[in-house]
This record gives C-alpha cells, structure tokens and sequence, in this order.
C-alpha cells in the first residue's frame, strides 16, 4: 500500500480509566508500553513521545485521564501497529507476566481514543 504522505503523523491518545485506578494504569503503561515506544524511538521511527494529564477532572461525557501524545516519522509507521511486536519478546522475557499486566492495563479503561492531529497554520 502506497501512502501519498510520508511526513511525520501526530496521533493523540486519550484513556478515559475506572475512577480511582488512573495510577495503576499509568504505572502500567510506563512498565510495559513506554519502553516499546522507547525502542521506536531509539529506532527513529517515533519522532517524540509526551505524556499528560488533566490537572483537574471534567463532566464525565468529556472525561480523560491521560493522553499520550505520538510523533511518528511517517503515516505508514503511525498505522502499523505491529512495529513494537520485534521489541515484546526482547524487553518482556516472561511474556506470561507481561501478557497479564497488559490484560490488567486494559480492564482500568472505559474508554480510548485515538486522534491523528495536525497544525493548522494560522497566517
């Protein structure tokens, strides 16, 4: 599949967790998904990689408790889930532990999102 832009592409992530458990799935995300994003970086494939959260919480309807925010190289990186697949059994040996801290990770969150973004120029 050709891709007609192979600029970089910003995707932001936003997890909307089970009240009271937005530490855990932070703590887990940095565990077991930072250092996969770490890797692509380290590979040039991830141009950066930043984290946020709300300093105050919102209505419900609109609620997100944490938000990475991803600058691929390239559309065609940004979409291909299976590029951290090479670094899984490298950085998590005992993929038995890491397959269940991820299925823990996942059962924190309502709900998730994922945005591809891009400036808008103003002049």
């Amino acid at each position: 599949m050709a891709f007609a832009q192979e600029k970089p592409l910003t995707i932001e992530n936003y997890y909307k967790l089970k009240w009271g458990h937005a530490d855990e799935f932070i703590t887990l995300w940095q565990k077991n998904h930072y250092p996969l994003l770490k890797k692509l970086q380290e590979k040039g494939d991830i141009l950066s990689i930043k984290a946020e959260v709300p300093i105050i919480h919102s209505g419900e309807d609109t609620r997100w408790d944490f938000k990475v925010i991803l600058t691929f190289k390239t559309e065609h990186l940004a979409l291909d889930y299976s590029i951290v697949d090479p670094y899984k059994k490298q950085l998590f040996p005992d993929q038995d532990s890491y397959i269940k801290a991820e299925q823990r990770r996942f059962e924190l969150v309502v709900a998730h999102w994922d945005v591809p973004v891009e400036t808008l120029p103003l002049n």
